[in-house]
């Protein structure tokens, strides 16, 4: 397996990058988001990931080993290949794939073009327990494990990752408020992901 390339960046397209590795050049498929941090003439490092089919070798590039773990995880689902897989990191991040896949949120899932309803009950059904829960997603995002934010900052900043704008998340907060308080009056810790799924529905019925 090719586990990375480094090298120059020949040339730039819509879909991919051509990287000069050892005087061969490369064609390495992308994200939007990938693609947008790589500049013509300048050096990159890309996590890869080989794709072997009878008729082809393709090789697809990321800015980050999570986006490549999540990648080939995604391909675990039926029905998704790496055109899908790619597609559905082109549209949200490791994190807010992490946070829709746990929440069952199909309205973020059918937001990636190919994705329809019933693809995205799959997705979650296969993959739910496999690419972490929301609060490991958050956690993640906002810098690990040390100092765990408080539950306000974890649903935010999920709800923040799933492309709901900073008011949207903090309106839906709000709502979900009271049943945090009364978690905490009885002595128990909020629990993120069922918050995080009434934040939801809060704001799907808006």
């Amino acid at each position: 397996m090719i586990a990375s390339v480094a090298g120059k960046v020949a040339a730039l397209a819509p879909d991919g990058a051509v990287v000069e590795v050892g005087g061969v050049g490369i064609l390495v498929h992308c994200t939007p988001g990938t693609l947008a941090g790589l500049r013509v003439g300048e050096g990159a490092r890309l996590a890869t990931s080989l794709v072997v089919r009878e008729e082809s070798l393709t090789l697809f590039g990321f800015g980050t080993e999570d986006e490549r773990t999540v990648f080939e995880m995604l391909q675990t689902a039926s029905g998704v290949g790496p055109k899908l897989a790619l597609a559905m990191l082109a549209v949200h991040t490791p994190n807010a794939l992490r946070v829709a896949v746990a929440s069952a949120d199909l309205k973020a899932l059918t937001q990636v073009p190919g994705i329809g309803q019933k693809g995205a009950q799959r997705i979650v059904l296969e993959l739910k327990d496999r690419l972490g829960t929301p609060e490991e997603a958050v956690n993640a995002a906002i810098g690990g494990n040390a100092g765990k934010p408080a539950w306000r900052e974890q649903v935010h900043s999920g709800l923040v990752g799933l492309g709901y704008s900073g008011k949207d998340a903090d309106e839906a907060v709000a709502v979900v408020a009271p049943e945090a308080d009364v978690a905490l009056a009885e002595g128990r810790q909020p629990q993120v992901a069922a918050l995080l799924k009434a934040a939801l529905r809060a704001l799907s019925v808006r």
